[in-house]
């Protein structure tokens, strides 16, 4: 999976991952070391902590003050879609259909709102530089007091929000015109995954009809992408994440477009180099070779990209994982970059970077200061490499962390979709790993 494409995945309905208590000290004390050595911190101080939960305060009076300010868009169909585990809402989306076009908003937390360069929480923040995610273990960028209550999304409360609104042409599915700017919202409802496949099969259910809208308009843009020659690594997604992935991909675009043709400023760009023509062909040979899986010969043409995904769209499903690792292993690290020019490879984007995660990753919160504030950090070519290094510390981790699950006899799979309790029956805990 490409990083830049949303995290998949709900708790599957199997209960917990069962462990003794020396197995769960043994997995403390990797975690431990690990933290240690890749310089992770795992606790916030006392200053930060102290500083978010003071934001938290006064939330409906703040936002009652800051309505004349802003866009009120509390009127407007809004809903936010998520796994069903999910514990904080920072994207909603809302949308119409006019005529010649689609009418889509996304709807991102204002994170910025709450967190200033001034602040605490954006020194903290800029130190770690993402949410490093471990199965059932997560070490957080921002306090995750600010996700639960003031940048969560929650459905039937009034909620500021930096909202993208874009008009999509209906021929070309291109930019008719971009607009972004801070909002008031107030979500009508939180959906799961699998309640949005629910409206999606009887639009005669609340938001059916306009789940079907956002889905007819991510459908026909996650084909356009990749006939274009985007490369799409997880073939088989259900609806519901297709319709989050390409509004959230679509709005990042409008986003980083908007920064470097409209404005032409620097922004924290996401830049993907391409493997070399002898890389490429490495992979395909792979590729090829594997059982039960051939690139159909219409697919070899001059990219490489088109011959990957017709490879996953044919290929039985055990064979899924061998593809996207052999194409993987050839891909060099996306990283962050001031200026956005070799474009993303992976997408075939000639300009994007990040806006839909402020909460999770510095370059969003980054960009939503550079887009409301015009205002670029001095130090942006710092903060880039900075961010670049701190997500490749915490993907090592991240592997190294699996690796040692699995030498546990853990299923890094299992308890990441299912967490982990622990139990003080050997027994129990050995049959239910």
């Amino acid at each position: 999976m490409s990083d830049d494409e949303p995290k998949p995945g709900s708790a599957e309905d199997q209960g917990p991952v069962t462990i003794t208590p020396e197995l769960a000290d043994r997995l403390a004390d990797k975690r431990a070391d690990l933290f240690e050595e890749f310089e992770i911190p795992d606790e916030f101080p006392n200053e930060v902590l102290r500083e978010a939960e003071t934001r938290t305060e006064g939330v409906y009076e703040e936002i009652e003050a800051e309505i004349d300010e802003r866009e009120d868009l509390r009127d407007l169909t809004t809903w936010t879609t998520d796994p069903v585990d999910a514990q904080d809402f920072d994207d909603a989306i809302s949308i119409e259909r006019e005529e010649g076009a689609y009418r889509l908003w996304v709807h991102i937390a204002d994170v910025t709102h709450y967190v200033t360069p001034d602040t605490a929480m954006w020194e903290e923040a800029v130190k770690r530089a993402n949410t490093v995610y471990l199965p059932d273990y997560t070490i957080h960028m921002l306090p995750p007091v600010l996700a639960e209550t003031v940048c969560s999304l929650v459905p039937n409360e009034d909620r500021l929000a930096h909202t993208v609104e874009m008009e999509i042409d209906d021929e070309t599915l291109s930019f008719e015109d971009i607009d972004i700017y801070k909002s008031v919202i107030n979500s009508d409802e939180r959906l799961t995954y699998s309640e949005c496949e629910n409206r999606l099969e009887d639009p005669s259910l609340p938001l059916g009809e306009e789940n079907a809208l956002a889905f007819e308009l991510a459908d026909r843009m996650h084909e356009q992408r990749k006939e274009d020659g985007s490369l799409v690594l997880n073939p088989r997604r259900d609806r519901a994440h297709t319709i989050i992935e390409e509004s959230m991909l679509k709005a990042n675009k409008a986003v980083t477009h908007t920064l470097m043709w409209d404005r032409g400023v620097e922004a924290m760009y996401r830049v993907h180099p391409q493997p070399t023509p002898d890389q490429w062909s490495e992979a395909l040979k792979e590729i090829q070779e594997l059982n039960g899986v051939s690139i159909p010969g219409d697919a070899w043409g001059d990219d490489p990209r088109k011959a990957v995904n017709a490879a996953l769209e044919e290929s039985p499903g055990r064979q899924l994982n061998k593809i996207q690792r052999a194409v993987l292993k050839v891909m060099p690290r996306a990283k962050y970059m001031n200026d956005p020019f070799g474009g993303h490879h992976a997408l075939n984007f000639d300009i994007y970077g990040h806006f839909t995660s402020p909460i999770r990753r510095l370059s969003d919160t980054i960009n939503h200061w550079i887009v409301h504030e015009n205002d670029v950090p001095e130090t942006l070519v710092e903060l880039c490499d900075h961010a670049s290094d701190r997500q490749k510390d915490g993907e090592t981790v991240e592997r190294i962390y699996k690796q040692f699950l699995q030498e546990q006899g853990l299923d890094p799979h299992a308890v990441n979709n299912r967490g982990i309790e622990v139990v003080d029956d050997a027994e129990e805990a050995k049959h239910t790993v």
